[in-house]
């Protein structure tokens, strides 16, 4: 099994050192890069570099600058889809966004993770696992979405929190770590 593929099937794998993964990451960046230096003004070149960088997107959808992730084509969007300033994405797994999704500025959603045994972490090991957000979600600026987490749909998550684990359809939640605050 190759590192790409321990990488998708959620299995550690050595992202430092495999050369495979490395120049993916590094084609991710220079599109990244060219999107981030666009005038803000020329539109139709970012929605055509996003739908080339993204696994999948829906026809209405943008994205503010700066915005990163490591490889794209694990990022799947749906439609009317809105993204504001200084998000990052790490998909080393599928990060699935839904329809009608509103992500606030300076939000990360990291499917990335490393070992807590640090003789494995030191060698460069890591694992992913996949992210889901739902239809009709709305996340506030700050917020960290971990690994491995999916949140339902019709959902507002609140400023500032961190999402470790599952939230379910139809709530509104926040806090570190993000909990149901009351349903919708």
């Amino acid at each position: 099994m190759t590192e790409k593929e321990k990488m998708l099937a959620g299995e550690l794998y050595d992202a430092n050192y495999n050369e495979e993964l490395f120049k993916e990451r590094q084609e991710a960046k220079e599109i990244c890069y060219e999107f981030n230096n666009l005038k803000p003004s020329d539109l139709k070149n970012r929605e055509k570099l996003l739908k080339k960088l993204f696994g999948r997107t829906g026809e209405k959808i943008y994205i503010e600058p700066n915005f990163w992730c490591d490889y794209g084509y694990n990022i799947s969007v749906g439609e009317n889809f809105y993204m504001n300033h200084n998000c990052t994405i790490l998909d080393a797994a599928k990060v699935e966004f839904g329809d009608n999704c509103f992500i606030s500025p300076n939000c990360g959603f990291y499917t990335s993770g490393h070992p807590v045994d640090y003789k494995l972490r030191n060698k460069g090991y890591e694992y992913a696992k996949t992210i889901k957000i739902g239809n009709n979600v709305w996340i506030g600026g700050n917020v960290i979405v971990l690994p491995g987490v999916t949140i339902g749909d019709n959902v507002t998550i609140g400023a500032g929190s961190v999402v470790t684990k599952d939230i379910p359809s139809n709530v509104v939640a926040y806090g570190n770590p993000c909990k149901v605050i009351r349903e919708i």
